[in-house]
């Protein structure tokens, strides 16, 4: 924590409502969700959570020297009369109130452009962070793969793509510090709901898509797309001198009727196949990648890309509008676009000399495997091979949707693991297998199930010929597998390359990394 301390009264001066019980003068030295990194003075923030419901550790917090008390119910006749109780109505709202208070409210010294969608959301933060940079802002970002600060990189976990509102405002503070002029930030749908952006000061909010993802959390597309949708009502909050509250939409995708009423300063929709106020005209795909011309209201202005996929071009569109609301010259969106030549995780290709592709991808919905595999197809005269799993306990409908979309646009499909947890593999594996088995593929000819994830790599690199293409997709940039309860390192990019390595009788100097389901 950067403070010495805080007023219990002035923190709570944030929050939306509260009734308080004890001392407001309470000197708070610190706050946490978690009883068990209580200290003296903290503020302990007591939430029902998904399994785990926080006012059941009141009495550990109050033992390890909590100062005050957040919680949703009324004052527990445990906590002693000398401990401040602060009664909310939704401790994960108030938790993000409260961070943003201890740092100091640091979103409210940049310029902040949140990020939300099914798919895309990394590539365009890195986008606009390669734009920004050419146009020589101080830039930050918090991505799914990492935060960065400047030219530092720093790790935000495990399966992690929006960091609880602790960390969050933790490291917008550190880019305050640092001098950081604009900040990019992915909004996730669950993060949203969650409250771990609230409270950030959002100026620009742009949404790449929203298709079938998460419904195991959020039940329903409708429920889905509102929770993305508070990313834009929190376009409402405090006013920045000169900067503008814009909201960016596509107006292709199925979330723009649900979004597009939301109120802001401006709005800027994107499409490449519908009338919009940022489309791309004559795209012309090179051995470099793509040309094409940009047309706006401001006019209209060519564009080149090294990235080759066409549903990159929607993620282009989306930072390119972004920019232009904030007045960036066209020059730097040109050298920006032209800058970013990959991103960690996503079409990244692993290259040891092979006569075929090898690709690793993040693509792990239905939407982003199918427009992955469409993408690939015109890049080769050969075979499309993919290779992917489906997560345990989460969203079931989209397995068999998954099997569908490899059965259809793949020519051999490999099933195996992607983060089985506590769900039986071969079960899961079987789901995807009747997603495939739908469209007309046969097991053992166009698709095979091999559980081991390296193993099932191995396997797709021996059935590859001369100019095929082997995509692993699903786990992209992430850095473990979890079995049960347990995650185990992995990284696709480094099984790839161990693979391959083998295949062409290479030395292997990064070992294949081993799960469970290992053999040997």
């Amino acid at each position: 924590m950067t403070q010495t301390f805080k007023l219990l009264q002035t923190m709570l001066q944030d929050l939306p409502a509260y009734e308080l019980s004890g001392e407001g003068t309470t000197e708070i030295l610190g706050l946490t969700p978690d009883s068990r990194e209580v200290q003296p003075g903290y503020i302990f923030v007591a939430y029902v959570g998904e399994a785990v419901d926080g006012h059941n550790y009141i009495p550990q917090a109050v033992a390890a020297g909590a100062a005050a008390i957040v919680g949703e119910v009324e004052r527990p006749a445990s906590i002693p009369q000398e401990v401040a109780y602060v009664r909310v109505p939704n401790g994960r709202e108030a938790l993000a109130h409260l961070a943003a208070s201890w740092y100091g409210h640091p979103s409210r010294d940049m310029v902040v452009i949140g990020v939300t969608g099914t798919d895309g959301k990394t590539t365009t933060v890195n986008l606009l962070r390669s734009i920004f940079r050419a146009a020589d802002c101080r830039t930050g970002m918090i991505s799914t793969v990492n935060a960065q600060i400047g030219d530092r990189y720093q790790d935000t976990g495990l399966h992690v793509t929006t960091p609880d509102a602790i960390p969050t405002q933790s490291l917008l503070a550190e880019m305050r510090d640092a001098g950081t002029e604009i900040v990019f930030l992915e909004a996730t749908s669950i993060g949203l709901a969650h409250h771990r952006v609230t409270a950030v000061d959002f100026d620009v909010a742009v949404v790449t898509n929203v298709t079938h993802a998460h419904l195991n959390f959020h039940r329903t597309w409708e429920r889905y797309c509102m929770d993305k949708a508070r990313l834009f009502y929190m376009l409402a909050s405090e006013q920045k001198p000169g900067i503008p509250k814009v909201s960016v939409l596509n107006a292709e995708d199925r979330s723009y009727p649900y979004l597009k009423g939301i109120p802001s300063d401006e709005q800027l929709t994107y499409a490449l196949d519908a009338e919009a106020d940022v489309t791309a005209r004559g795209i012309a795909l090179r051995p470099d990648g793509q040309s094409f011309i940009v047309y706006w209201p401001g006019g209209s202005f060519p564009l080149h890309t090294p990235l080759v996929e066409r549903y990159n071009m929607y993620n282009i569109l989306a930072a390119v509008s972004a920019a232009l609301s904030l007045e960036v010259p066209v020059k730097d969106i040109q050298r920006g676009v032209a800058a970013l030549s990959n991103v960690t995780g996503r079409m990244e290709r692993i290259d040891e000399g092979q006569n075929f592709t090898a690709i690793v991808d993040f693509a792990h919905t239905p939407f982003a495997l199918e427009q992955a595999l469409k993408s690939l197809r015109p890049q080769t005269e050969g075979r499309v091979i993919v290779v992917f799993g489906c997560a345990g306990e989460r969203d079931v409908e989209k397995r068999v949707m998954m099997g569908r979309a490899a059965g259809e646009y793949a020519d051999v499909t490999v099933i195996t693991a992607e983060d089985p947890r506590r769900e039986d593999l071969d079960e899961i594996i079987e789901q995807v297998a009747q997603g495939c088995e739908a469209v007309g593929a046969r097991e053992g000819e166009s698709y095979h199930r091999v559980p081991d994830r390296g193993t099932a790599i191995a396997y797709a690199l021996r059935l590859a010929q001369e100019g095929d293409i082997v995509v692993a997709a699903g786990k992209g940039h992430e850095q473990s597998m979890c079995f049960g309860t347990v995650e185990y390192p992995w990284d696709d990019r480094v099984a790839m390359r161990a693979a391959l390595q083998a295949h062409l009788g290479k030395p292997v100097d990064v070992p294949m990394p081993r799960l469970p389901t290992s053999e040997g």
